[in-house]
């Protein structure tokens, strides 16, 4: 089940008596708990965790029948401590053992749920991917007897800068384009955090427009804010801002090999964009999703920027000026900071 689906539900009226929430998305989390708790009277909302308790005891807390409520919502964190600990849980064990068994108290109370009681489980520890996997797999066996899962799956980047415009414009907050793409790419596509600092960033601007300086400014992990604002001065052949930004990556010891790859995906992308005579951002962000390639709103007008203050001999020149500076990168050098500097000096000189 998907957090849509499950909120859809919520709507009707028609929640299951038991939910496990699987997987770490703090976002569609919070909304679901927002959701579900709006749903059930002041004061029926009771916490535990499983690091603390028992899962027996949990269970015996949602068979006992409230003195002062009627209906009750029982939110139960760290899903995963039931779990066998130890070799068990972190590799892919064959063993069973404290696996069903610890599991069966909660198999037959689904046989018979107490009414107007819903039980919800946190799982969020592991993720779907990589070797996190396998881990997940085990949680998921242990909680096999609740029929409704919902999976919260981190946001692509594309769906983050979708749902990143929507807080924006929830906010009544001005945002340049280039800004919100920093924005999102700076915190990793993680919307929880994005919706906070668009609440910072609507108090902080009040009426004024947010642009790129303001980012790099006001969020934190200054050193990943300042690579894309690099990428954006560049952008803009602004090359005194550029040497700048330089020199606070130096000093904040940021992997510079990561600013100029980021760089190269841009020219590059601007590169086809003027090769295939497109006009507009509209333009940009449709061919590329013909192509297959993801691409939102914010990305095909930045890519857009590039392309009007680059022209079709430009481009080529700075994908080659790219290329020798990823080769300098790489050799044996006294200074990162001396081939960025000539690399910059090249492209926007």
């Amino acid at each position: 089940m998907t957090p849509a689906q499950l909120q859809a539900r919520i709507k009707k009226g028609a929640i299951p008596p038991v939910l496990l929430l699987l997987g770490p998305e703090a976002y569609e989390r919070r909304r679901l708990k927002d959701a579900l708790s709006s749903t059930f009277p002041e004061g029926a909302v009771t916490y535990h965790d499983l690091a603390e308790l028992a899962l027996a005891e949990v269970l015996d807390d949602a068979r006992a029948l409230s003195l002062f409520a009627a209906e009750r919502l029982i939110w139960v964190v760290n899903g995963e401590a039931p779990l066998p600990r130890g070799r068990a849980l972190e590799e892919d064990s064959d063993a069973e053992s404290a696996g069903p068994s610890d599991a069966a108290p909660l198999a037959a109370y689904l046989k018979d749920p107490t009414p107007g009681t819903v039980l919800v489980f946190e799982a969020t520890r592991f993720d779907f991917e990589g070797e996190d996997k396998r881990k997940q797999d085990r949680v998921r066996k242990f909680y096999a007897a609740i029929q409704d899962v919902v999976e919260l799956r981190r946001y692509a980047s594309y769906e983050a800068r979708q749902e990143a415009e929507s807080l924006v414009r929830a906010a009544s907050l001005r945002i340049d384009p280039a800004a919100l793409e920093l924005l999102v790419e700076a915190l990793g596509a993680d919307v929880s955090r994005i919706s906070v600092e668009i609440e910072k960033l609507a108090l902080f601007a009040g009426n004024r427009a947010v642009g790129v300086d303001d980012i790099a400014t006001l969020v934190p992990d200054a050193r990943a804010t300042n690579v894309f604002a690099l990428v954006n001065a560049l952008g803009r052949r602004d090359r005194a801002r550029s040497l700048e930004i330089l020199d606070t990556l130096t000093r904040d010891g940021e992997y510079l090999p990561l600013a100029l790859a980021f760089l190269s995906t841009q020219f590059r992308m601007a590169l086809v964009a003027r090769e295939a005579g497109l006009k507009s951002a509209q333009q940009i962000q449709g061919h590329f999703t013909k192509m297959g390639v993801p691409m939102w709103g914010s990305r095909a007008e930045q890519v857009y920027q590039t392309v009007a203050k680059f022209g079709k001999p430009q481009l080529e020149r700075a994908m080659k000026v790219i290329y020798e500076a990823d080769k300098g990168l790489r050799d044996a050098r006294p200074d990162d900071r001396i081939v960025m500097e000539q690399f910059i000096l090249q492209l926007v000189g």
